[in-house]
């Protein structure tokens, strides 16, 4: 594998290695206002939440690569303490790359990107009309990294008021992703869409009951048809089939199967989301109850 050392990497290198690798990155698309009540909006895919009791999420306006200077939002953020962090969609990524342009202080990136302030309950900032989750918070602490160009300064938030588009709720009330059209940050030029196709599910083994892969018989851990994700989807469960579970589906397997067709119709059932059938065609082997 390729080696980076950051102490020999000039840093837009470095930069680019970090983007392209840590991949996508959700969006804060960040109002401010600063002393004057001029307003400043702008995007950063740094960006995450950190806790939930308090609501807790940071993001991070680096300082300039180019000129090492700091962003609008970081001076307003530091000054005013208050922020407005808007989630984007589809819908609006092109409005909001637009606003990510280094217009001079003072400029309002609503009016270039043709975006909607409206007025906020608890902080001074606006919100993005047509963000559909938007967040009010206030500045917490801001970590500063380092003081040449390229070091971050983490912002840290807390969330004061939330609010959330209704029509991107599920039937509990809850954000679904099937609604929400999402958009994320990549490395260059680069984002990515959550679309359907794109969603899945994975069962959660949250109890510590799993299984895990150690736990799996060694012929099924070795197995050169399965991969680290199928054995993944075993190990998740809380216990291995029962014999009777398992003779109870020998029946469905045909005769003179090698022990490699046998594996790869286990594979068909755990890639179709039907692990549990597939584990217990596996488990025909440590039963013994086929003949190879």
């Amino acid at each position: 594998m390729l080696k980076i050392d950051p102490a020999l990497t000039p840093m837009p290198k470095m930069h680019q290695y970090m983007l392209g690798s840590i991949s996508p990155r959700p969006i804060a698309f960040a109002s401010t206002i600063d002393a004057e009540g001029n307003m400043n909006l702008a995007p950063f895919s740094f960006f995450n939440a950190i806790g939930s009791n308090p609501p807790m999420v940071i993001f991070s306006p680096a300082r300039s690569g180019r000129d090492n200077t700091t962003k609008h939002t970081l001076d307003n953020a530091d000054a005013m303490k208050e922020v407005v962090i808007n989630i984007v969609n589809y819908p609006i990524v092109q409005q909001m790359s637009l606003a990510s342009s280094a217009y001079p202080k003072g400029v309002n990136e609503f009016v270039k990107a043709g975006l909607t302030p409206i007025p906020s309950e608890l902080v001074k900032p606006f919100r993005v009309k047509e963000s559909i989750v938007q967040m009010e918070c206030k500045v917490r602490d801001i970590i500063r990294t380092g003081e040449t160009g390229g070091a971050g300064n983490i912002i840290i938030c807390e969330i004061v008021l939330m609010h959330i588009d209704e029509s991107i709720l599920d039937e509990n009330g809850r954000p679904d992703p099937y609604k929400m059209d999402l958009v994320a940050r990549m490395g260059g030029e680069y984002y990515c869409r959550v679309i359907p196709e794109s969603i899945f599910a994975l069962a959660q083994p949250k109890d510590g009951s799993a299984l895990g892969i150690d736990q799996l018989p060694e012929y099924i851990r070795n197995s050169s048809i399965l991969t680290g994700n199928n054995l993944g989807q075993l190990g998740v469960f809380a216990h291995h089939p029962t014999k009777e579970e398992v003779e109870a589906i020998v029946h469905l397997m045909r005769h003179h199967m090698s022990w490699q067709e046998i594996e790869l119709q286990a594979k068909i059932l755990i890639d179709k989301g039907e692990a549990w059938e597939g584990f217990k065609v596996l488990m025909m082997k440590e039963y013994g109850l086929i003949t190879l």
